[in-house]
């Protein structure tokens, strides 16, 4: 089951078409849907193997939030990017206590250098692959990598299993007096269920890169049931 939707900058509809095929090609069948209302229906959700998930800023109702959890507690895999996973419902603090973190902010360039765009929050910074991460089949073969793009920071607790980090310096500009490392890519286990939650993919051209790619599509396979 592909959700998708809110904000358009994230291009939920486009980003997600980029994994439907993979999808495909590996025996899943495929349904979309462009709001989190399907989550209420018990029936239907007893049957799905993997939800992938791109829906940011948007809401949920209590139903749709207890049917989402109770499929996955019994089995259903659930995995996604960016904000369409890591920032989807903030009006519901049992999905942020579900998935595991909550997007919190993207620290951007220096105030000189913006100009309201998009772009403002572009920053270079490094996905850095922790001991876990090396081990595990999400990453395994993966070194850390360079991206110019959002970089997350994001409120998170020690249930995650952390594959990967990345680390938010402190610039002249910044009013933080230390570094924050947050997670980047990480595993959750819940009841019978698999949760996978990469934070770079702001847009298309980051998930086509090779390694973030790679993540998302390794990720989706390891969280389906």
């Amino acid at each position: 089951m592909v959700v998708r939707g809110g904000w358009d900058g994230h291009q939920p509809i486009e980003a997600t078409e980029e994994f439907i095929p993979f999808l495909r090609e590996h025996g899943f069948e495929v349904q979309v849907h462009e709001s989190p209302e399907p989550y209420a229906d018990a029936d239907l959700m007893a049957g799905i193997d993997l939800i992938m998930q791109c829906n940011t800023m948007n809401t949920i109702t209590d139903g749709q939030f207890t049917g989402l959890r109770a499929a996955i507690e019994a089995g259903t895999g659930f995995g996604g990017w960016h904000g369409g996973i890591a920032d989807s419902y903030r009006n519901n603090s049992d999905y942020l206590h579900l998935v595991g973190g909550q997007f919190a902010t993207h620290p951007g360039k220096a105030p000189e250098e913006r100009r309201g765009h998009m772009d403002d929050n572009y920053v270079p910074h490094t996905i850095e692959i922790t001991g876990a991460g090396r081990n595990h089949p999400i990453t395994a073969g993966i070194s850390d990598f360079d991206l110019v793009t959002e970089q997350y920071w994001v409120l998170a607790d020690d249930y995650n299993d952390v594959l990967a980090t990345t680390t938010q310096k402190v610039r002249p500009w910044d009013p933080w007096h230390r570094e924050v490392t947050s997670p980047a890519v990480w595993t959750r286990l819940w009841g019978a269920g698999r949760i996978f939650v990469c934070t770079p993919g702001h847009r298309v051209d980051i998930l086509r890169d090779d390694n973030v790619g790679t993540i998302v599509r390794r990720g989706l396979l390891w969280a389906s049931r």
